[in-house]
């Protein structure tokens, strides 16, 4: 019994002590996002991008052109992610989450 009491007490205070308000946005909203002409277009020109460097053959490339192209898909996932929205969740803050849903069911 105080084994148990014990663990949950601890789990318990790493959880207050540890945690910290996550907000994706400051004002969630359910409307659906729109996007401009301007933005659509841009989407569609950086998914067309990433399936020409899907196609192409890195086997003959250098080094430096193959770091040149991961830098450029970095960049573009940057830009394509920047509308999108979401929770994040650190991985310790999920590994006590599991725990006590371990010891509580």
């Amino acid at each position: 019994m105080k084994k148990s009491f014990l663990t949950i007490s601890i789990a318990f205070s790493m959880l207050l002590a540890g945690s910290q308000p996550i907000f994706a946005k400051d004002k969630i909203s359910k409307e659906k996002i729109s996007f401009t002409e301007e933005e659509i277009q841009r989407f569609e020109e950086i998914e067309s991008r990433i399936l020409e460097i899907k196609a192409m053959d890195f086997s003959e490339m250098s080094r430096a052109e193959k770091k040149d192209i991961r830098a450029e898909l970095k960049e573009l996932n940057k830009e394509a992610k920047q509308n999108g929205s979401g929770l994040y969740i650190s991985t310790g803050a999920l590994i006590v989450i599991l725990i006590l849903l371990i010891i509580l069911l």
